[in-house]
C-alpha cells in the first residue's frame, strides 16, 4: 500500500512549528553539549537549537562525537556566537585555549578567512590528531597552527597582539589566565571565556568546589579589570565577553 503525503499547506502552521521543536528536542536534548533547562526554559532552549541552520558534515560529525565519547565543546549556539564576534572585529588572529577536538577552532578558521590564523592548543595528543583530521576535512588546515601541551605557558611565550583569545581550559586556571591575556590582545580586541556559568553552580552561597570558586574570583576580577569592558552572555553554560579598552 502507497502511503498517501499530506501537503504541509494544509497542516497548521503551529503545529509544524511544534513537530520542529519536537524533532529537535529528540535529537539535541541529549548531546553533551546543550545545558537543556538551564539558562533557558526548556521550550525556549529547544526553539533557540531549532532556529539554528544546519551544520556541515564535519560539524554534524564533530557533535555527535563529542556527545558519544563525552567530549566537552561549545556547540552550535555558541560557536555561531564566537563566529559573529570575530567577523564583526575583523579579527584575523586567534588564539585559543583548551581546543579538544578542534571544534571551535573551525568556526574561528571559517571566520578569520585564507589569511588569518588560528592556534589550537591541547594537552592531548590524541585529540590533536583527531583535530588534525577534522581540520583537513573541513578544508581549513592552512589556517591553524597546532600546538599539543600546556596551553598557558605556550600564550605566555607569544610576542604578538591577538584579536581574539578564547579561554576554555581547566577551570582552576580560569585565574591565571587573566593575568596572561591583557599584554597580548590588541586595543579593541576580545577576550573570550566558556563556562562562566558553570551550571548555576556560581550561583551557590558557599562553594567547596575549587573549580566553582576559581571561575566566581575570574569573573569578579574580570568585571573589575580596567583594561576590559565586561559582559556575561547567559547562553548555554555562560560566555564572559571582554573588550579591552
Amino acid at each position: 500500500m502507497t502511503q498517501a503525503k499530506v501537503s504541509q499547506a494544509n497542516v497548521p502552521q503551529a503545529s509544524l512549528t511544534q513537530a520542529s521543536l519536537t524533532q529537535t528536542k529528540k535529537k539535541d536534548s541529549a548531546a553533551s553539549w546543550r545545558h537543556y533547562n538551564f539558562t533557558t526554559a526548556g521550550p525556549v532552549d529547544d526553539y533557540l537549537y531549532s532556529m539554528l541552520p544546519k551544520r556541515d558534515e564535519v560539524l554534524a560529525e564533530m557533535e555527535d562525537y563529542a556527545t558519544e565519547h563525552k567530549v566537552p565543546i561549545v556547540g552550535p549556539a555558541v560557536a555561531r556566537v564566537l563566529q559573529q564576534l570575530a567577523i564583526m572585529i575583523n579579527a584575523r588572529t586567534v588564539f585559543e585555549l583548551g581546543s579538544a577536538i578542534g571544534y571551535s577552532t573551525i568556526w574561528w578558521a571559517q571566520a578569520v578567512g585564507d589569511k588569518g590564523r588560528v592556534i589550537y592548543t591541547d594537552g592531548d595528543r590524541k585529540n590533536t590528531e583527531r583535530a588534525r583530521g577534522y581540520f583537513a576535512r573541513a578544508g581549513v588546515s592552512n589556517r591553524i597552527t597546532l600546538h599539543t601541551g600546556d596551553a598557558l605557558e605556550f600564550l605566555s611565550e607569544q610576542k604578538q597582539e591577538f584579536d581574539i583569545i578564547f579561554n576554555d581550559v581547566d577551570k582552576e586556571d580560569y585565574p591565571r589566565v587573566l593575568r596572561l591575556v591583557a599584554p597580548r590582545l590588541r586595543k579593541g580586541g576580545l577576550f573570550i571565556t566558556d563556562n562562566v556559568l558553570w551550571s548555576g553552580r556560581v550561583a551557590e552561597k558557599n562553594p567547596a568546589d575549587a573549580r566553582t570558586k576559581a571561575i566566581l574570583e575570574f569573573n569578579r576580577k574580570l568585571y573589575d579589570a580596567k583594561e576590559f569592558y565586561t559582559t556575561l552572555l547567559p547562553i548555554r553554560d555562560g560566555l564572559a565577553v571582554a573588550l579591552k579598552k
